[in-house]
């Protein structure tokens, strides 16, 4: 199969570095190699990228100065797999380049169960490329990710994890606490509907809209209207005045225009007065002429006799005529006159009194609105304090805030201090010190499948000593074979690991193994045993964490484990390990 990855990093080698076993494009590790015609060997990715723009020159050749056409040109068709080569790199030792990382094995091991899952190799997180290690990701997605995506327990909607208080601001199930009867548990959504019917629940006074600050308990709202009626009705004169104010000032021009009229009407009263006086002074004057006349003729002495004849009747001048008219006039024009000048002067002096109470209530409305102004003054004092309290209790909560997420992330270092622990403490409980070590693996068949999947291949087991200060070794199984045994054999090996009493054991380790899969009923167990190859660097002191392993490739075939056997009870197998301990 074709690789499409570069070679292999250089610091993966746990021996000498060779230059044969360099690709000249990439100058890492051979990885699956080809050899071209020109006898220089390429990785198998370096060398289809090379000549995949067309026939390329080699520069291996240009560099140690043999190019020769064409020989040392590149091109598809020109190059074979190098496998014996490939063999020889794939069984140097190899060593994990990731930082704590002790696994050891051949680049064939590294390449195929540890390159891209050692729990050590450093990342990206896909969301918010923070570089964390493989082992740490499901924590770090879990726990830390700022960009991480949580369901709310609430109402169950996804939101980002940076936005989980903006989410509880508006989250529909999200619990509340009634203020007044203190009910735990109230969804957002009904919350309006249980403060409308709640009775402890305080409620702004309905005469906040003119400056009444309070917030009574809906019960007691009435006890509290009539206890401040007098403060309620300054307050309510005071916004009046404001209205008033405002409306004086909106309209200057009416007022003058009604001060014009009230000057016009006392100056009509004034001549109508005037009138009516001329007119009483004429009905009251001397009486016409033509009355006078009259009444001389009949007293004057004894006319003529009756034979003679009386002179015709004197023509009236036309004055006098006009004069015996207009005598009637008088009576019924000044009643009319005075009527009406009644009228304007109840006018008047209804004008007048509405005057003095406006100056009454004006004076009324000064006083109180120079009480108004203090209460504003002390209130505006008192809020401009409450503002300053209110900034210290953010500075106080802000404080607390940032305390509270240096001891989650205290928490959550201890948590990842207290699965390690016990891991250690369960490797602890099931050391053995006399050289003999029963390896209990549960879950099998999910494990077999897990190894089937390449998922995890290989597995190894809690470490075992020869005694106290001896030999520490660990077995290493592969449940769907290895090498010759995969897929028809499961295949266990024998590991020697390093120790703390290293330097005062005998060295190479030479004692002898035996391998079992246990019957479950006692009656056949598989058993295979070895002695150490002592010419073999799996069994010379380790140099790291641990040798190569060395076992049975064809232990037990996978065909006894399928069907009912029994090997497998509870889907769980048993191992057992036993190191001969003569001569220790």
């Amino acid at each position: 199969m074709e690789s499409n990855k570069p070679g292999f990093p250089k610091k993966i080698l746990g021996n000498k570095l060779e230059d044969k076993h360099l690709c000249n494009c990439c100058h890492n590790i051979l990885r699956r190699p080809f050899q071209a015609q020109c006898g220089h060997r390429f990785c198998s990715y370096c060398f289809n990228r090379t000549v995949s723009n067309g026939p390329q020159k080699c520069n291996a050749c240009i560099k140690e100065d043999i190019f020769e056409e064409p020989t040392s040109v590149l091109k598809q068709g020109c190059a074979f797999p190098d496998n014996a080569v490939r063999r020889e790199v794939e069984s140097l030792s190899a060593v994990c380049i990731n930082e704590d990382c002790t696994w050891t094995g051949t680049i064939k091991e590294y390449e195929l169960n540890h390159e891209g899952k050692c729990e050590f190799m450093i990342i990206p997180c896909p969301s918010c490329k923070e570089r964390i290690r493989f082992n740490e990701q499901e924590r770090h997605n879990e726990r830390e990710c700022p960009e991480r995506t949580l369901n709310c327990k609430y109402c169950k909607e996804p939101f980002h994890f940076k936005n989980i208080k903006a989410h509880d601001e508006i989250c529909p199930k999200y619990p509340m606490i009634c203020e007044g009867c203190a009910k735990k548990k109230i969804p957002r959504e009904k919350y309006v509907d249980h403060i409308k019917l709640c009775s402890k629940f305080r409620t702004p006074c309905r005469f906040h809209v003119v400056g009444c600050d309070m917030s009574v308990e809906k019960e007691k709202i009435h006890d509290h209207e009539r206890a401040y009626a007098y403060e309620h009705l300054n307050l309510l004169l005071h916004y009046i005045m404001g209205m008033k104010v405002s409306m004086e000032g909106l309209q200057p021009q009416g007022l003058e225009i009604a001060g014009h009229k009230l000057l016009e009407l006392q100056q009509s009263l004034r001549e109508l007065e005037a009138r009516v006086s001329q007119l009483s002074t004429i009905s009251s004057g001397p009486p016409v002429q033509g009355a006078a006349a009259s009444s001389s003729s009949s007293t004057g002495p004894p006319g003529p006799t009756a034979s003679t004849p009386l002179p015709p009747p004197p023509t009236l001048p036309p004055t006098l005529t006009v004069s015996t008219s207009f005598t009637p006039l008088p009576s019924s024009v000044g009643a009319a006159l005075e009527l009406q000048l009644h009228s304007e002067k109840t006018k008047v002096a209804e004008l007048g009194r509405r005057c003095t109470e406006l100056e009454v209530k004006a004076g009324t409305f000064e006083n109180v609105v120079c009480v108004l102004n203090r209460e504003v003054e002390r209130f505006a004092t008192t809020m401009e304090a409450s503002n300053r309290q209110h900034k210290l209790d953010q500075d106080k909560i802000e404080a607390l805030s940032n305390k509270v997420r240096q001891l989650e992330r205290t928490v959550g270092l201890k948590d990842l201090t207290v699965v390690e622990m016990e891991g250690r403490l369960r490797e602890m409980s099931a050391t053995t010190f006399d050289g003999v070590f029963i390896w209990r693996i549960s879950d099998f068949a999910k494990k077999r499948q897990d190894a089937i999947a390449g998922r995890a291949p290989a597995m190894f087991s809690p470490a075992f000593y020869t005694s106290k200060y001896g030999y520490k070794m660990c077995l290493r199984i592969y449940l769907n074979g290895d090498g010759t045994g995969r897929g028809s054999h499961l295949s266990l090996f024998f590991v020697v690991m390093r120790g703390l009493s290293d330097a005062l054991l005998k060295w190479p380790f030479n004692q002898k193994v035996t391998l079992m899969l246990l019957d479950q009923s006692n009656r056949e167990h598989i058993i295979d045993a070895f002695r150490p190859d002592v010419t073999s660097s799996s069994f010379q002191r380790p140099v790291s964490e641990m040798n190569i392993a060395s076992g049975c490739p064809l232990f037990c075939p996978l065909s006894k484990l399928d069907g009912k056997n029994s090997y497998i009870r509870d889907d769980t197998i048993f191992i057992k390990a036993i190191v001969d301990l003569t001569g220790l």
